[in-house]
C-alpha cells in the first residue's frame, strides 16, 4: 500500500504531469467544441438547436456520472477509473472524428463524456495521493493553473485547428494526447486503499437526479416546452430526496452524505457552488454585454475576456503555497471579495468605457476567483479522510458543476424576463461571489473541529 503522505521524487513529478495531460486534453475539448459548432452544423447540415447537442450531450454524461465513477474509484482504486477514462476519452475522440452524420458525432461525444468523467471524478484524490499533505495546496493551484491555460487558450487552439483542416481535426488531435497520456499515467500514478461497493439503486437515483435537472433547465432555459421542462425538474426534485433518504443510512454512500455532516466540508461545498455561480452568470451575461451594449467585435469581446482565465491561472499558483501556510477561509474570502469587486466594476461600466478599463477589471474578476479556488479545493480534499478521498474530489467536481449550471440558468433567466440584463446579471453574480466569501469566511468558527474517523482501507496492489 502506498503511504498517505504523497510519492517520493521522480514518480511524484511524473505522476502530476500524467494528470495534468489528461486535464488540459479534456478541458481543450470542452473549448473547442464550442468554437466548432457553427462549423459542425454547416457541413453536417443540421439545424443548431440540434447542433447544440454536441457540447450537451458531453455535458450531460459527466454530470451523471461523476458520483458514481468517484464511488468506483474507491471501490476499484483511483488509478484503474483514471487510466480507463483516459482510454474511453481517447476511443471516442477517434469516433468523433470519423462520425459522418450528427448522431453519431452526438454519440461519441457523450462516450467522450464519460471518459472526461473518469478522470475529473477522481482527479483530486490522485492529486492528495500524488503530493504529501504539506505541498498539496501547491499542487491543487498547479492543477488549476493547466485547467485555466487550457481554458484561456482553447479558442485559440481551436481557430488554429479550424483554420488549417476540416473540424474533424479537433478531435483527432486528441488520439496522440491520449496516448501519452495513458503511458505516463499507467507507469506513475499512484496506488489506493479500496474500500466499500457500488450501490446500483444509488447509482440509477444519481442518474435520474442529475439527468432530469440537466435536461429540465435546458428545456426552460433553451424555449423548450415549459410543462415538460417543469415536470423533468419535479421528477429531478423527486429521485434527488430518495437519493439522500438511501444515502443517510449508508456508511460510504454514494452522495457523500458522511462528509456533508463535517461543518468544513459542508460550507466550502457551499462556498463552491456559489462562486461557480457567479462565474458562470458573468461568463454568459459577459459576451451580450461587451457586444451589444459596449459595441465591441466579437474578434475584440474574445480578447478581453482573455485577461480572466489567465489571472485565474497565475492566482491559482501563487495561492497554491500560501494554502499550505494560512489559513484558507480568509485566503478563498480574500479572493471571493475581489471577484465581487471585480463583477460589480463590470456591472457599472460605462458605455464609453475604453479596452484598458474592461481588462483591468477581467483580470480583479480572475485574480480574485484563482486566489479563492485553490484554498477551497484544498479544504474540501483534507477535509475527508483518506479512503473518502475519492468522494471529496467527486463532490468538488459536482459542486463546481452545480454552481455553473445554476449560473447559466439565473442568467438566462435575467434575458428572457429583464430589461438592462447584463448589468443586472454581473450585479447578481457579484451577490453570489460576496455569499460565497462570507460562506468561506464562516469556516473560521469550524476550524478546530476534528476530521472524521479514518476507516480501515484494503490496499490496491495494481
Amino acid at each position: 500500500m502506498v503511504e498517505s503522505d504523497g510519492l517520493p521524487v521522480p514518480q511524484r513529478y511524473w505522476s502530476a504531469l500524467a494528470v495534468w495531460i489528461a486535464l488540459t486534453m479534456a478541458v481543450l475539448d470542452g473549448a473547442i467544441a464550442n468554437v466548432a459548432l457553427p462549423t459542425i452544423a454547416r457541413e453536417l447540415s443540421a439545424a443548431p438547436d440540434q447542433t447544440v447537442w454536441v457540447v450537451n450531450g458531453f455535458q450531460l454524461a459527466v454530470v451523471v456520472s461523476l458520483l458514481p465513477l468517484a464511488a468506483l474509484g474507491e471501490m476499484i482504486g483511483y488509478r484503474r477509473v483514471y487510466l480507463v477514462g483516459i482510454v474511453i476519452f481517447t476511443v471516442a475522440s477517434l469516433g468523433c472524428a470519423l462520425a459522418d452524420s450528427l448522431p453519431i458525432l452526438i454519440a461519441a461525444r457523450v462516450l467522450q463524456g464519460l471518459g472526461a468523467s473518469g478522470i475529473m471524478s477522481v482527479n483530486g484524490a490522485l492529486v492528495r495521493f500524488t503530493y504529501p499533505k504539506r505541498m498539496l495546496g501547491r499542487g491543487v493551484g498547479l492543477n488549476a493553473l493547466v485547467v485555466a491555460g487550457a481554458a484561456a487558450f482553447g479558442p485559440t487552439v481551436a481557430s488554429g485547428i479550424l483554420s488549417l483542416g476540416p473540424w474533424e481535426w479537433l478531435f483527432a488531435v486528441n488520439l496522440p494526447i491520449g496516448i501519452l497520456a495513458f503511458f505516463v499515467a499507467r507507469a506513475s500514478l499512484p496506488a489506493s486503499p479500496t474500500s466499500g461497493k457500488l450501490d446500483l439503486a444509488s447509482t440509477l437515483l444519481n442518474i435520474a437526479t442529475f439527468g432530469f435537472g440537466f435536461t429540465g433547465v435546458d428545456a426552460l432555459t433553451r424555449g423548450g416546452n415549459p410543462w415538460i421542462g417543469g415536470a423533468e425538474l419535479v421528477l429531478a426534485a423527486l429521485t434527488g430526496l430518495t437519493l439522500l433518504l438511501r444515502s443517510r443510512a449508508q456508511p460510504n454512500p454514494l452522495v457523500p452524505i458522511d462528509l456533508l455532516r463535517n461543518k468544513v466540508f459542508s460550507l466550502t461545498v457551499v462556498t463552491s457552488i456559489a462562486s461557480f455561480a457567479a462565474q458562470m452568470i458573468a461568463f454568459v451575461s459577459l459576451p451580450f454585454y461587451l457586444q451589444g451594449v459596449l459595441h465591441r467585435s466579437q474578434v475584440d469581446t474574445g480578447l478581453l475576456m482573455t485577461p480572466w482565465p489567465l489571472a485565474t491561472g497565475v492566482a491559482a499558483a501563487v495561492a497554491g503555497p500560501l494554502a499550505d501556510r494560512f489559513p484558507a477561509p480568509i485566503l478563498s474570502g480574500a479572493g471571493l471579495a475581489l471577484l465581487a469587486l471585480g463583477l460589480m466594476s463590470l456591472a457599472l461600466l460605462p458605455v464609453d468605457a475604453t479596452s484598458l478599463a474592461i481588462v483591468w477589471r477581467m483580470a480583479i474578476c480572475g485574480f480574485g476567483f484563482g486566489f479563492f479556488q485553490t484554498p477551497n479545493n484544498r479544504t474540501m480534499l483534507l477535509a475527508a479522510p483518506i479512503a473518502r478521498s475519492g468522494a471529496a474530489g467527486g463532490m468538488l467536481a459536482t459542486a463546481r458543476l452545480i454552481g455553473q449550471t445554476t449560473g447559466a440558468t439565473l442568467a438566462a433567466i435575467s434575458f428572457r424576463f429583464a430589461s438592462n440584463a447584463e448589468p443586472l446579471a454581473l450585479g447578481v453574480a457579484a451577490l453570489f461571489a460576496a455569499g460565497a466569501g462570507a460562506a468561506s469566511l464562516w469556516r473560521l468558527r469550524y476550524a478546530s473541529s476534528p476530521p472524521p474517523r479514518e476507516p480501515q482501507p484494503v490496499a490496491d496492489t495494481l
